[in-house]
């Protein structure tokens, strides 16, 4: 699907309203130094002149979009307040350049934001953080360095602990795989041995009872020989 020109332009849009803010902040702390500012404030012209013109395209393709009803009313809504915050953010910059009351650290916010967002509240009216307060844009460049360079630091903790965690369970589930191997003959044996023991057992008790028999028949038949015996015997 084709990307929407509308969001397209409302994102260039975005883009020059931040290179201005950026251009603006570089020529107040070049004023402050006591530097030549004239390149930079035909710059801001230039770009400010440029975001006006663009601001003005996404009005007409809103208002075509709505009139077409190409979007829903809700959707018309929601970028309508988008613009609404364009709007709002060129006046800030055009007092800003102006030094008409908009201050630089309102600019520094926004850049500290990241620029617009879609649907997000209006940048321009959020409070910098105390910790980037009175930091040049290197600075807080090289703040914002610092700090993912640390993050990366603690993902690559992370990451091997879990590789480490991982090796563990795989060498625990390798050896209870051979526990359980272990346990399985261990079972094979004892009832190969129960089995023989119940053989044997039966061989006994069999081996038993002919034993039982054969005395029996020995007895009667000793009795009968005696009995035979008396009976011939002569009597005196």
């Amino acid at each position: 699907m084709a990307p929407d020109p509308w969001f397209s332009t409302y994102d260039s849009t975005c883009q020059i309203a931040q290179e201005i803010a950026e251009k603006i902040q570089q020529r107040n702390q070049y004023e402050r130094n006591g530097e030549n500012t004239t390149k930079l404030t035909v710059t801001i012209r230039a770009l400010l002149q440029k975001l006006k013109e663009k601001i003005a395209l996404l009005k007409d393709l809103l208002l075509r979009a709505v009139a077409t009803h190409q979007i829903t009313q809700l959707e018309g809504d929601r970028r309508q307040n988008l613009l609404d915050d364009l709007v709002t953010r060129e006046r800030l910059l055009l007092a800003s350049f102006k030094n008409e009351g908009a201050e630089p650290d309102l600019i520094r916010s926004s850049l500290m934001t990241g620029g617009a967002k879609r649907g997000a509240p209006n940048p321009w009216l959020l409070e910098e953080p105390e910790e980037t307060r009175g930091l040049g844009f290197d600075e807080i460049r090289q703040q914002q360095q610092k700090i993912i360079q640390e993050q990366d630091a603690g993902l690559d903790a992370l990451s091997s602990i879990i590789s480490r965690q991982k090796q563990m369970g795989q060498e625990i589930g390798n050896e209870l795989d051979e526990q359980n191997e272990i346990i399985d003959d261990l079972a094979n044996l004892v009832e190969n041995t129960d089995e023989k023991l119940r053989t044997e057992t039966r061989r006994v008790n069999l081996v038993d009872r002919k034993s039982t028999s054969c005395g029996m028949i020995m007895v009667i038949l000793l009795l009968l020989v005696a009995i035979v015996v008396v009976a011939v015997w002569p009597t005196n």
